[in-house]
């Protein structure tokens, strides 16, 4: 898109109709004109690609951006806006240099002894020059490009007025345009803030320095400057390395075997990023090529932090158990897990679960016989979120951009090294996984949280349950139930009435049993917190054979 402030958002859209028109997108020219349109149809992806290239820079990263989008697009749309590049040339130095010294904290000769006025890397918003400190250090500094605001903000305005206007039409329910426009602007209104990004390296770099699953030293995130940088400055340590696809390796780390270090890189990788979507909870969300180099010590650095995900423990929890039904290839349990999760597309069209779960029967077909090893994650959750917008049903934004990572880290992962797999990593961490979807970080506030609950279901539970039975003792709701058989409906509230009573008694003697043998301090202590646990064993395990002999 223009880099100018000139064009307003009339005449911006009159320049997008003539670029629809071009490239024959008669729907949507049609949409905006006339306000109705009878052909409806989505153009193929790469005349949607064409169009936003057409349209510019800005229209580009918007493209970018709606690549992240899988849990509203089908694959290859997702594929073809994952590819769209920019090809914005750099500014020259007399362009750029105002914007260094109106947004430094301080002059430039206070902080650098020198600055490269060739800049080394081009975007749409922004541009990299390499520099060096006064202390000799060598880093990158990322300058916006002046402007870029305005343009961004009129382009944004453009879309909202077309997200507005097609509202109302099938298409504009079905992804709530309006909203998604929003969603887009904002996203494109904090790449423009690179304090944020300095925030989510700092993050990303302090996550992966504790790492569990792998090497923290094989990995690495560059240090932030933040002192030195502002809302359209960014000072990062300069990383000497190339893309990981062209690096030449050595296999000085053992000994002279190339193959062995490349599998034990790409492992390593792959690790790290396992532990940014299940622990941390907090990804990179583009893993290409370009944003992952291999340096000249032998180290990774991932690279470009303005693109994250975020999974809070509810969200995690859920995919788990999502991702479990499927290594059971349990339907129903997935059709029921993928709703909870979902949202309506369109809240004026039911969900139909027998038709998910059918989908999902389909689906799981394909997996009978494969191991975990053999498992295509990214293919496994493209189908998951094909499923739901089949069905009406819109995931999480950021499980799109969880797609997203996973399918661009499998593709580097099969270009580099094609005899390592992403699930197959996965296998040995499993219980690593579980253990941290039950207890989090911290086992012991896990315990005195569900000891805390017990406590409170344990004092309402009955209160609930004797309201619950004189309700049913009530002549007008046995009047109301009698055609479901009351007396079949009487017993099976008792028997869970008895089986709640039993799980409290179980929870009550267990917690009793940990608080006693932490406190122990005699051997008639020990013997009291042992006979609890054994009463709670057998107590639970009758609870359990009752439950399986009843088939509820």
């Amino acid at each position: 898109m223009t880099e100018t402030s000139t064009i307003n958002p009339q005449a911006r859209e009159r320049e997008v109709i003539a670029v629809l028109l071009k490239h024959g997108w008669e729907y949507l020219h049609q949409m905006l004109t006339l306000g109705q349109s009878e052909k409806h149809y989505a153009p193929m992806p790469d005349i949607l690609c064409a169009v936003l290239i057409d349209l510019g820079s800005v229209a580009v990263k918007f493209g970018q951006l709606l690549s992240t989008r899988s849990d509203l697009l089908p694959a290859p749309y997702i594929d073809a806006l994952s590819h769209l590049q920019s090809n914005v040339p750099a500014l020259d130095w007399n362009e750029i240099e105002p914007v260094l010294h109106q947004n430094l904290p301080r002059s430039l000769l206070e902080d650098f002894t020198d600055f490269n006025q060739v800049a080394v890397a081009a975007g749409s918003i922004a541009q990299v020059h390499r520099a060096t400190l006064k202390d000799g250090q060598p880093v990158a500094v990322k300058i916006q490009r002046p402007g870029i605001e305005i343009t961004v903000a009129e382009d944004m305005a453009v879309l909202k007025r077309i997200a507005v206007k097609l509202a109302g039409t099938e298409i504009g329910k079905r992804f709530n345009l309006v909203v998604l426009a929003d969603e887009f602007a904002q996203s494109l209104h904090n790449e423009l803030n690179f304090t944020q990004e300095a925030s989510f390296t700092e993050r990303l770099r302090e996550n992966l320095a504790k790492g569990k699953w792998f090497n923290p030293k094989r990995i690495t995130v560059p240090k932030v400057y933040r002192e030195l940088g502002s809302a359209k400055i960014l000072v990062l340590e300069w990383l000497d390395g190339v893309s990981i696809l062209t690096a030449k390796l050595h296999g000085q780390n053992f000994k002279g075997d190339i193959e062995a270090e490349r599998h034990d890189l790409t492992r390593q990788i792959f690790r790290a990023f396992l532990q940014q979507y299940a622990v941390d909870g907090f990804f990179h969300a583009d893993p290409h090529p370009g944003n992952l180099f291999i340096l000249q010590d032998g180290r990774v650095a991932i690279l470009d932090c303005g693109m994250m995900g975020t999974l809070n423990p509810n969200l995690r929890e859920s995919l788990v158990e999502l991702l479990l039904a499927v290594f059971d290839f349990d339907a129903e349990r997935c059709a029921q897990a993928t709703i909870q999760l979902a949202s309506p597309l369109d809240p004026s069209k039911p969900i139909d679960k027998r038709q998910i779960q059918t989908d999902y029967e389909n689906l799981l077909k394909k997996f009978y016989g494969l191991s975990l090893v053999e498992l295509d994650l990214d293919s496994a959750l493209q189908d998951i979120l094909q499923i739901a917008r089949t069905n009406n049903l819109q995931l999480p934004s950021n499980i799109g951009l969880l797609a997203k990572s996973i399918a661009n880290l499998e593709g580097t992962g099969r270009q580099f090294d094609n005899s390592v797999n992403i699930s197959d990593e996965m296998k040995p961490l499993m219980s690593d996984i579980f253990r941290q979807q039950l207890l989090g970080n911290n086992p012991m506030q896990a315990l005195l949280k569900t000891g805390l609950e017990l406590k409170q279901l344990s004092l309402k539970a009955p209160r609930q349950v004797e309201f619950l039975l004189e309700q049913l003792s009530n002549e007008t709701f046995r009047l109301n139930l009698h055609l479901q058989d009351l007396n079949d409906l009487r017993a099976t509230l008792e028997n869970i009435a008895n089986r709640l009573t039993s799980g409290l008694i179980i929870g009550a003697l267990i917690i009793g049993a940990a608080f006693i043998s932490t406190e122990q301090s005699s051997s008639e202590l020990l013997l009291l917190s042992n006979s609890l646990f054994a009463a709670a064993s057998l107590l639970g395990l009758w609870l359990v054979f009752t439950s399986l002999k009843s088939k509820h």
